[in-house]
């Protein structure tokens, strides 16, 4: 069918049938998920898993083989994804805390890490601070120092940091100026450096992986999407259990394809193989997109009930309260969650979150306070540019409204697919 529509395309038209062919093969994603199998990575971890836990001896507890099976719990997280790996680990480093009584610096730097993948930032700020006064060599101070000061929005402080590490020109200055280029807004230049990164660790899958991925992602904010499947397919190819590049595909074939049957066999392959909550919220998007408003529904709760639990801590906070205010009708529990969420970080993305929280329950006057006090000026993404037009139209100032609008239909395929229809709406008007 697909070269029927070629054959019948007039060539000034060619362009735009090219621009709507499809980027997710389904021969393709049928092969992944019928040949999936587990790369010789997880297998590896298992057996080092294996060993230093067999080296722990509850008598005698020491550091290092504590620390090394620690080490192997957080790699099976980012595996599969069982966040219960992670508070293991940190109840190992405790105790090894415990036993050399807080004088190592080792274990509080691996927990600051842990804490970070739960975006417990305060937190991981408290237990670096501690880490340093113990003594901590000058790269992971460079690294976790601006890792920390980005999440927490501390910019210019993070910003140091990084014109620290600039003299490398390694993996981890590449990978970080990147998010900096991010923010920013020169995306051009994240894309760049986020490639220099992949590319000097060709000799490492995993890492070349993560930052293949993360340019897979910046593609998707550009809008090229095509070049987006390509690194998810390299990645998927270097590590097969890559599922955050596989839903990545799946969400390719659900905003440009079109074919929300395909997107949902891919996120219902990774809901299957990954405990994390992620793959619900995709098939949430899914479901909104087919305009199936009970399937909508059902997944959006089961997100929500998932994502919300305490074991989580605060790591979806960002897109429960978009169900929060869209789908489930729940506005006051979403400005709850914003206002618990700028008690982690303060930065210009949560602070329009709480102001679209106030906006949408009816607290006009302090949303928009929020908004010049912490927003107006300052560096946001997609889905907080959306909001902020909406808190403006919602304010008669159409002129600002429609600026927002249009800089966030630059990154129109971060959003779910009712906010860029409600996009579209908006600029059409």
């Amino acid at each position: 069918m697909k070269y029927l529509i070629w054959v019948l395309c007039p060539a000034i038209l060619l362009a735009s049938c090219k621009k709507h062919s499809k980027i997710v093969e389904e021969a393709y994603a049928d092969s992944l998920i019928n040949h999936y199998s587990l790369p010789v990575q997880v297998k590896q971890n298992a057996a080092d898993m294996q060993f230093w836990k067999g080296r722990i001896d509850p008598k005698l507890p020491r550091q290092v083989p504590e620390s090394k099976y620690a080490g192997t719990l957080i790699t099976r997280f980012h595996q599969f994804g069982d966040i219960r790996d992670v508070k293991e680990a940190e109840a190992v480093l405790r105790g090894v805390n415990k036993t050399y009584n807080n004088t190592l610096p080792g274990p509080f730097v691996a927990l600051a890490g842990a804490a970070m993948l739960q975006h417990h930032f305060m937190q991981a700020d408290t237990l670096f601070q501690t880490a340093k006064k113990i003594g901590v060599d000058g790269f992971n101070i460079n690294t976790l120092s601006f890792d920390i000061s980005f999440e927490l929005g501390r910019y210019s402080t993070a910003g140091y940091f990084l014109s620290q590490m600039r003299g490398d020109k390694d993996y981890s200055f590449y990978f970080r100026q990147s998010k900096m280029d991010h923010l920013n807004a020169n995306i051009d230049s994240a894309i760049s450096n986020m490639l220099k990164a992949a590319d000097l660790e060709k000799n490492e899958p995993y890492l070349q992986g993560i930052a293949l991925s993360n340019a897979g992602d910046l593609y998707i904010h550009a809008g090229e999407l095509q070049k987006a499947a390509a690194l998810y397919k390299q990645c998927i190819r270097l590590n097969s259990i890559d599922f955050h590049s596989t839903i990545g595909l799946g969400w390719i074939a659900l905003v440009h394809d079109q074919n929300d049957t395909l997107a949902e066999k891919i996120f219902k392959f990774v809901l299957s193989k990954n405990k994390l909550p992620d793959p619900l919220f995709k098939l949430y998007q899914m479901a909104q997109q087919r305009g199936d408003k009970a399937l909508e529904k059902s997944y959006a709760e089961q997100f929500v009930a998932k994502s919300t639990d305490t074991i989580y801590g605060r790591m979806y906070n960002k897109y429960v309260i978009e169900i929060l205010t869209g789908v489930l009708h729940n506005p006051a529990k979403a400005e709850a969650l914003a206002k618990n969420e700028l008690d982690n970080r303060a930065t210009p993305q949560t602070y329009a979150w709480y102001a679209y929280t106030l906006f949408e329950n009816n607290k006009k006057d302090e949303a928009y306070k929020v908004f010049e006090q912490h927003v107006s000026g300052q560096p946001l993404e997609g889905l907080e540019l959306y909001y902020m037009g909406k808190l403006m139209k919602g304010l008669d100032k159409g002129y600002d409204a429609n600026a927002f609008f249009k800089a966030a239909e630059k990154n129109k395929y971060d959003l779910s697919p009712d906010m860029e229809k409600d996009l579209e709406a908006n600029l059409e008007e």
